[in-house]
């Protein structure tokens, strides 16, 4: 009977968790401060009467409590935050607050469901978000290499990119007067050799996986559309997960953010650019609107990256497959049409 359901909202932290729960019919309301344990939630949880449905709004805490609650029989859903509707005048806030209303808003149907990934593919984003935060921290890097050149009034002038062979070279035999300088500048370029090799190993790992693991066919696929390469479809793949899990395009685009911004009222209709919402975290987001950079915009390789990689100003370069490791295809012929696409899309400016 419905009257017997009870919808509980947990506002878990890392030491504590704040419970609430509100059951159909009777409208008894049960309140409860846990510890930040997967197993004092799941407790509470049994220990209340009737049917139970349970919410928790996804955040820093990760989905370790949803899969537990699996694994022992019960209903735990993972809510998005955004979609939380959220009343103006409310200035009151408090975790038990928080709680009550996410029972009720469960209770009601208002809340949008978050799909809780396969440990084994949080593990893949994981591996692309580190990607990501290195190649912010080589881009940090090179800033501060740049700018302390500046300051001194060294300028690279010579033809080629930066951050090339020639232009590491150059760095190697730059030298200042003041020892200081010197040990600052040579602090600088280690932090830098460190991040390359570890951009190689993580470049290595990211590799491995689109060849041999479950991913590979995905990858391949995903490698036919010009300006995505392994890097791009790998990170893609983490981000979204199940493609099947959209049962249109327009859902896909909406929650990478593709979809333009708009104000509109009356006669007016107003429209920006797109939001992206999920871009950022894709290693090949471009900020030119597209998914990833266009094969012809990458620069030239700098001097410690390995083969089947191509490195760009930024770090924004795609890991290119090698053809004779690709994964298979369904038939022969679809593999060498697949790689003759790639290769013709590589051509192009």
């Amino acid at each position: 009977m419905t009257e017997a359901i009870c919808f509980a909202g947990l506002d878990v932290h890392a030491r504590k968790t704040a419970a609430a729960a509100v059951q159909l019919g009777s409208g008894e309301v049960f309140k409860a401060q846990l510890p930040g344990s997967s197993t004092a939630a799941i407790e509470w949880l049994r220990s209340l009467p009737g049917e139970v449905h349970a919410v928790y709004e996804a955040g820093p805490t990760g989905f370790e409590l949803a899969r537990a609650a699996r694994a022992a029989g019960v209903e735990l859903m993972v809510c998005a935050p955004g979609a939380i509707p959220r009343q103006p005048g409310d200035r009151i806030k408090t975790d038990t607050r928080d709680a009550l209303k996410l029972a009720r808003l469960h209770a009601a149907g208002q809340l949008r469901p978050v799909l809780v990934p396969a440990p084994e593919l949080e593990a893949l984003r994981d591996l692309i978000r580190a990607r990501e935060d290195l190649r912010g921290d080589l881009m940090s890097t090179r800033h501060r290499i740049g700018k302390l050149l500046l300051r001194h009034g060294l300028i690279w002038a010579e033809p080629g990119e930066t951050w090339a062979q020639r232009h590491l070279q150059w760095l190697s035999k730059v030298r200042f007067e003041q020892p200081l300088l010197e040990v600052v500048f040579g602090e600088y370029l280690a932090h830098h050799e460190v991040l390359l090799a570890r951009r190689k190993r993580l470049d290595a790992l990211i590799l491995e996986q689109s060849v041999q693991g479950p991913w590979a066919p995905s990858v391949a696929r995903l490698r036919c559309l010009r300006g995505i390469d392994t890097l791009s479809a790998v990170g893609l793949l983490a981000e979204v997960g199940d493609f099947g899990a959209f049962s249109h395009p327009k859902q896909l685009a909406s929650y990478l953010g593709l979809v333009p911004s708009e104000h509109s009222s009356g006669e007016k209709r107003r429209q920006g650019s797109i939001y992206q919402s999920r871009l950022r975290p894709c290693p090949q987001a471009a900020s030119r609107g597209g998914l990833a950079l266009p094969a012809g915009a990458q620069h030239v390789a700098d001097a410690e990256t390995p083969p089947g990689e191509s490195a760009s100003r930024g770090d924004r370069g795609c890991l290119a497959r090698p053809v004779a490791a690709a994964p298979p295809l369904d038939t022969p012929r679809r593999h060498a049409r697949q790689e003759a696409h790639h290769r013709r899309c590589r051509g192009r400016p």
